[in-house]
């Protein structure tokens, strides 16, 4: 029995997998742009709204004031608005360099009162 020569290759094989390669990496950049799958959810009438967990930003002024997210201020309206959140909710102070280091202290002291423990310092780099 003799063999067949064959003078050229059959490329359809390659073709089809480089277009399912193709396809995997088009969904995959879709997901990691935007970070999510694009989904459209169904509409309930007795859905509950989900509550996202805020951040909380506490900002010590120069001048030893503080507030907390840009309307709340005196550390113990602080303290009562805090307490409304969960302990795992973010927390990040926002201390002017010249501020007084007391005043950082009793956040911070405040703040482990209650056992929050995602509490993060911002800076400048």
């Amino acid at each position: 029995m003799k063999l067949k020569k064959y003078d050229s290759i059959n490329v359809i094989p390659f073709i089809d997998v480089l277009l399912v390669l193709l396809a995997i990496v088009l969904l995959t950049s879709t997901f990691i742009t935007r970070g999510i799958i694009p989904i459209s959810l169904p509409e309930a009438s007795n859905a509950n709204t989900l509550k996202a967990n805020k951040e909380i930003i506490i900002v010590i002024k120069e001048d030893g004031t503080l507030f907390c997210n840009n309307n709340i201020e005196g550390l113990k309206n602080i303290e009562e608005h805090i307490l409304q959140f969960p302990k795992d909710t973010p927390i990040h102070i926002n201390s002017d360099k010249n501020s007084k280091f007391e005043i950082f202290v009793s956040v911070l002291d405040m703040l482990k009162r209650y056992e929050y423990s995602n509490i993060s310092i911002v800076t400048e780099k």
